[in-house]
């Protein structure tokens, strides 16, 4: 279903674990009254997951079987997705992606608080340094509706929420 058919936007948030993805889309949710779709913890209740990954201490995602399950959810429109990855989504799915970006200092601290530790945590601080989700994003989708936004303070948190909140009232405007 093409963006124009829907009556509200289908928004993502993407970024490293520890950006603040789920924070801000929390937020959003509660804001904007859009179903926020926690894409991990869709994988959870649909059983998506698959084998173990001894190596980052996390299972695989089956991609194909919760990519059915989501589809249904996403023809409306008005969702928040929230996921650490992007190019495996329909581009079809989304009319807003916000990157959040995290500086490398604030990101380590916030994973080591959640337990990373060895190669999980080294390759997200390196995922983040090397830009890997903004790219993912801007690889998948339209320029024109990929957003990179900083989200190393509170107030930058408060921004962004407001940011997105003005973007999807724009959208709104632009497209019903």
């Amino acid at each position: 279903m093409a963006a124009r058919q829907r009556n509200l936007p289908n928004i993502l948030i993407t970024g490293t674990p520890g950006v603040g993805k789920s924070t801000i889309s929390k937020i959003l949710s509660e804001r904007t009254k859009f179903p926020w779709r926690e894409v991990s913890k869709l994988a959870e209740e649909y059983n998506c997951l698959d084998e173990y990954d001894p190596e980052y201490q996390c299972p695989f995602l089956n991609e194909d079987k919760l990519l059915d399950i989501m589809e249904g959810m996403m023809v409306k429109g008005g969702n928040i997705v929230d996921y650490h990855g992007c190019e495996f989504f329909p581009e079809r799915w989304f009319d807003g992606v916000f990157v959040i970006r995290t500086n490398n200092t604030t990101l380590y601290d916030r994973l080591s608080a959640r337990g990373y530790t060895g190669k999980k945590l080294e390759d997200n601080i390196q995922c983040e340094i090397f830009e890997t989700l903004l790219e993912e994003a801007q690889s998948s989708y339209k320029p024109e509706i990929v957003q990179e936004l900083q989200n190393n303070t509170e107030d930058q948190l408060h921004t962004n929420v407001e940011t997105i909140v003005q973007w999807i009232e724009r959208w709104k405007e632009n497209n019903i």
